[in-house]
């Protein structure tokens, strides 16, 4: 889980939008996608491991993995939600 301290100040490096932590809902969603191998990051590399926590920009639109605690917060490895099919 993400330190309660650190969420508060972390940002988009894109956008410097807030960042909040993903819901259940939408992280199901994503881990159906990449099981069934449909989900790229915007550096355009399959998505393999299944997302435990994601922190999801104040917009909607992108999702940056948590992997080990860690927040991934490099453009190229964040997920567009915009295009994630609404079927998973």
């Amino acid at each position: 889980m993400v330190d309660s301290k650190l969420l508060e100040i972390l940002v988009c490096p894109e956008t410097k939008e807030p960042l909040g932590l993903a819901d259940e809902e939408l992280l199901g969603r994503l881990n159906r996608a990449i099981e069934a191998g449909e989900l790229s990051n915007r550096g355009g590399e399959a998505v393999t491991e299944p997302l435990e926590v994601g922190l999801v920009r104040e917009d909607g639109l992108v999702l940056y993995p948590v992997r080990e605690d860690i927040p991934v917060m490099l453009i190229d490895e964040s997920i567009q939600l915009d295009s994630l099919d609404p079927d998973h």
